[in-house]
């Protein structure tokens, strides 16, 4: 029987084309089936270790499943667009390598298979699945004890579920019908959701000097946690036991997260501790597509895994439904609450709530932490904004580096691909979303474009979205203003070949990682 949620305080994507329309599919040669999944998408050996125990797959299956997500978010961006209001969601089915997509309208069936993923039919749009969990939102103020535990949408069943007590499946009915969301699936959870001040994830840390929680993901000038930790204005000490810092801002209920501004004597690093002796590196916060693989750090349970199960469900704790949560399959207990949960090297999250232990398997919820960010205005730490993080970046498929032609540092220079030498004209430092030079140069897109084609070049340091890039688990250099890929240009394999700006279609020439 399902349990009601408790609160705790790739290999490549290769493209082929046919008619100028691309569709995914996801190769394996001899090779890449040598190379541990760790190092084939730059991925803490950690996090896959814990991906082997939990998800059950084999290096093989990892490195199918990390493309098929790096692929997705792509994907189901384009197709939310092409499809409209006949767009039902999309998710990753267990055991497949493809992105299957929802559809109304069985003429939209070409459309999602021109972009590689498997059209379902189903009889409710995402917009009505949507517009139906918003009315019980809405109404979430009327209800009265924890017998209606929480409600979310399914995607993959095409159907808004509500959780309820035993013995109250006609309250969550009659709930359901009163707000006006319509036809509504109900399932029984045994336990009701409840909010666990000592939990802890990534790394300890005190709140009023009695209360324990766990550190989520640094931005600057401070971390995100979960909301229910504390309000605003409690100070907090670090896991030493040294003062730290103060909630600067909290919500909980309504939403679970809260931001904690730092004092001087500490510095946010892109590091989650993945309890195996080391860290994993934080890229970016690009979020995962329904179906993929997710891990959270927790100082009880260590590394556990699973995979992302919904977005935007609303939980009903006993001080009151929390909305826009995820959910995943990994595990957690006390001693894991307001952790980092990570897909990949991407930000997903702050641990919230759970059912279930580690033991028997649980669920957990998360606050998604770009909210997090949008509500405080704040900017993740990313990719090795600190000593010991500088390397070159490597074409996976030639192996050559990305260059300053010359030496030359100057603003507007171009840069280009060059045999791997050791010079300070490959060395590039990953800061807080930037790369950066040896003398304060920025990679670049020329004038700030957007466009296919936009040159990649070197300038002075401002931290504008045109200097942001991020190297995804998949291997991607992305820049998330543009939302497409440094690209080899024309497929030039020489050295002093140019880099250019072009959508990410997971061609070789886009594949880079570090050395």
């Amino acid at each position: 029987m399902p349990r009601v949620p408790k609160a705790l305080g790739v290999a490549a994507a290769a493209l082929t084309f046919a008619a100028g329309v691309p569709a995914v599919t996801f190769t394996s040669s001899a090779a890449a089936a040598a190379t541990p999944a760790a190092a084939r998408f730059d991925i803490d050996p950690g996090m896959v270790a814990a991906m082997r125990r939990d998800l059950h797959l084999n290096d093989d299956q990892i490195a199918a499943r990390l493309a098929t997500e790096a692929a997705a978010p792509v994907i189901q961006r384009r197709l939310t667009a092409r499809l409209g209001n006949t767009f039902a969601g999309a998710w990753i089915q267990d055991g497949s390598d493809r992105l299957t997509v929802g559809i109304t309208d069985q003429k939209q069936a070409a459309a999602v298979r021109s972009e590689g993923a498997l059209p379902q039919l189903v009889t409710r749009s995402q917009s009505d699945l949507k517009a139906a969990r918003t009315k019980l939102d809405k109404a979430a103020g009327r209800l009265k004890g924890t017998t209606i535990r929480g409600w979310h949408v399914d995607v993959a069943r095409n159907t808004v579920v509500i959780d309820a007590a035993p013995g109250a499946e006609a309250t969550a009915r009659t709930f359901a019908q009163d707000s006006g969301a319509g036809a509504v699936e109900v399932v029984t959870t045994a336990e009701a959701p409840r909010t666990v001040y000592d939990i802890r994830g990534g790394d300890q840390y005190v709140i009023n000097g009695n209360t324990l929680c766990s550190v989520g993901f640094p931005v600057a000038g401070g971390f995100v946690s979960a909301g229910h930790c504390g309000g605003v204005n409690s100070p907090t000490l670090g896991n030493n036991n040294v003062a730290q810092g103060t909630f600067a801002g909290s919500s909980f209920p309504g939403n679970d997260y809260s931001w904690i501004r730092t004092n001087g004597n500490w510095t946010p690093q892109p590091w989650v501790n993945n309890y195996a002796g080391g860290n994993v590196i934080v890229a970016g916060s690009q979020d995962a597509a329904i179906g993929s693989s997710i891990c959270r750090s927790g100082r009880t349970t260590g590394w556990r895994c699973g995979t992302l199960q919904g977005r935007e469900e609303t939980v009903n704790y006993a001080q009151g439904a929390v909305n826009g949560l995820s959910r995943m399959s990994a595990c957690a207990e006390p001693g894991d609450s307001g952790g980092s949960v990570i897909s990949g090297n991407q930000a997903q999250g702050v641990t919230s709530g759970v059912t279930g232990n580690c033991t028997s398997g649980g669920t957990t919820w998360f606050q998604p932490v770009n909210e997090i960010l949008g509500v405080y205005g704040l900017s993740l730490t990313t990719s090795g904004g600190g000593s010991g993080s500088t390397s070159a970046v490597v074409s996976n498929w030639n192996n050559k580096c990305i260059d300053v032609p010359n030496g030359n540092f100057s603003d507007g220079v171009l840069v280009q691909m060059w045999g791997c030498n050791g010079t300070a004209a490959q060395r590039w430092t990953f800061v807080n979303g930037t790369l950066q030079t040896s003398n304060n140069k920025c990679l670049d897109i020329a004038w700030g474009s957007t466009a296919n084609g936009a040159a990649v070049q070197i300038v002075g340091c401002s931290g504008n979205p045109a200097q942001q890039f991020v190297l995804s688990a998949a291997g991607d250099l992305v820049n998330p203003q543009a939302n497409k890929c440094v690209d080899i240009k024309d497929w030039n394999g020489n050295d002093g070949a140019q880099l250019h700006l072009w959508d990410c279609v997971g061609g070789a020439n886009q594949k880079w990682g570090r050395a």
